[in-house]
């Protein structure tokens, strides 16, 4: 039995979504460190909860990074 190979994507679609991968990067990046920030000026914790904060950010970014990668195969 022959199976059949699913719709390619537009052009369009997939520069798309290869473009927004910049943009979650840096947004979850930023989220990350303002989100930290303003928990190390809350609890007065300064730079501990800034650095765990950004680094999840940054953890964030990438996962989602593969995720749009593992969607586009």
């Amino acid at each position: 039995m022959l199976m059949e190979k699913p719709p390619e994507k537009p052009v369009l679609r997939q520069l798309l979504e290869a473009s927004s991968v910049g943009i979650h990067l840096v947004i979850s990046t930023f989220m990350g460190l303002a989100l930290g920030y303003w928990l190390d000026r809350f609890f007065d914790t300064s730079p501990w909860l800034t650095l765990l904060c950004l680094l999840l950010g940054i953890a964030g970014g990438f996962l989602e990074l593969l995720r749009i990668a593992g969607k586009s195969k």
